[in-house]
């Protein structure tokens, strides 16, 4: 009889996990507690709750454009469909996550506007099996439901953070997380302070800049952005001091007017339906204790596809997953608890160890992925994703860097499993005339 498996959540995770576990035989239901496919891709003009009392789950912002090459973000024998430019808007990017859904017949096994309201070991099973308690949020009605596995795929850009500053309560402007940003306009004729300097910290202050008076971008990486141009209206400020009613004060001791503050400062790792018998805990986006991020030791019929950051997303979704059901399906024994135990403390220490935060926990980008990438691949006896992926990664993130503005005019070409090739958009035409010369 074939195993059945929970999967939370129909976005890009989601779909991918689905879609695989279903090639390998296994019985399938996706709960999506919105009315469509792609998670964070969607748009909305919607902020707050939906029309449930619920959080609206997506940070999408009307006219966004990725912030990596789409040659990375396509799933093996399933690309991008190809065009000029290697960034692409966002709902071409949400149109492609339908097509892999539908094309893979992934969208027939979703269960939309159901919400997991808590999920927790079966306790007349000792199979490792689940109990789910699902809500049909149209009908207003709730009932339980048994899985073998769960694999939680409800993302990671959902639940703003929002750090506690002094003052922050005596602001008499407006605050905006950029979870609840939609529009330029709200920054017109503003003085904006933005803070945070992560990728919508700095795409989000371009932004800013064409409509606001002034723009402060504070944050504390000052080495790191010291080479970033920003247009001649934005000041580059250190940390947040102290907020008061119509100014902001900063480390260097500098006080500046503001009527609009611009929090930039990332999610928190939310699972709101898992009870404490998961054995799951989360402090400061630490989610442990996993195995090699994804497994949780305590109960290892239950996976998280999905949290490292600073990857090639679609292409680890779709490894995380074939790892797991390498070991779901028998078709390797599942590691032992010590093994786990040693791996993920093995791991632990040497992030700690580089000084490291426990919010960096999950971190891969050029320092951590390609190893993580194939630790996965050799453990699970897989095919690993192609080390031209991690290139193009790595490449397109120093090229944001040194030059925020124009980095989305580089277009990028993979030449084999090892070698890529870039230009500017205007020598595209060159380009591809050496590329077919060469073949």
């Amino acid at each position: 009889m074939a195993k059945r498996y929970c999967i939370i959540g129909a976005g890009t995770s989601g779909v991918c996990a689905a879609k695989t576990v279903l090639e390998a035989g296994g019985q399938v239901t996706i709960y999506e507690r919105t009315d469509q496919i792609g998670g964070t891709w969607v748009y909305t003009d919607d902020v707050g709750t939906d029309r449930y009392g619920l959080p609206v789950h997506t940070s999408m912002y009307q006219g966004l454009k990725t912030n990596l090459p789409k040659e990375i973000m396509g799933f093996p024998g399933f690309e991008m469909p190809p065009q000029d430019a290697s960034y692409v808007r966002a709902d071409e990017v949400l149109s492609f996550i339908r097509d892999y859904s539908n094309h893979y017949g992934v969208t027939e096994h979703i269960q939309f506007e159901h919400l997991v309201e808590e999920v927790k070991p079966d306790p007349s099973s000792d199979q490792g099996r689940w109990s789910v308690k699902v809500r049909n949020l149209r009908e207003a009605s709730s009932r339980e439901e048994y899985f073998d596995f769960v694999l939680v795929c409800n993302g990671h850009y959902h639940t703003p953070h929002i750090p506690l500053y002094p003052g922050r309560e005596e602001f008499l402007g407006r605050q905006l997380h950029s979870h609840d940003y939609r529009k330029a306009d709200v920054f017109k004729d503003h003085f904006v302070l933005v803070i945070g300097a992560g990728p919508s910290g700095t795409d989000l202050t371009l932004e800013a800049a064409r409509l606001a008076k002034t723009v402060y971008f504070s944050h504390h990486v000052p080495d790191k952005l010291k080479h970033l141009v920003f247009p001649a209206n934005v000041i580059q400020v250190p940390d947040v001091v102290r907020i008061g009613a119509q100014s902001v004060e900063f480390g260097n001791g500098a006080t500046f007017p503001v009527t609009l503050i611009f929090y930039c400062t990332g999610f928190r790792y939310s699972f709101p339906f898992l009870g404490e018998e998961c054995g799951i805990t989360v402090e400061d986006n630490h989610v442990q204790p996993l195995y090699k991020h994804w497994i949780n030791i305590n109960q290892p019929t239950m996976a998280f596809i999905g949290l490292p950051f600073y990857v090639c997303a679609t292409l680890m979704f779709e490894l995380q997953t074939r790892f797991c059901v390498a070991f779901y399906t028998g078709r390797l024994p599942m590691p032992t608890r010590q093994e786990m135990e040693r791996d993920h403390e093995r791991e632990m220490s040497e992030r700690w160890n580089r000084g490291l935060k426990k919010r960096q926990a999950h971190m891969m980008g050029a320092e951590f992925q390609g190893q993580y990438y194939r630790s996965l691949a050799e453990r699970a006896q897989l095919v690993p994703i192609p080390e031209v992926m991690t290139k193009i990664h790595i490449d397109s993130s120093r090229r944001k860097k040194e030059d925020l503005e124009q980095y989305r005019d580089d277009v990028y070409r993979i030449v084999d499993a090892d070698t890529f090739v870039k230009c500017h958009i205007t020598e595209l035409k060159s380009l591809e005339k050496e590329l077919a010369d060469r073949s």
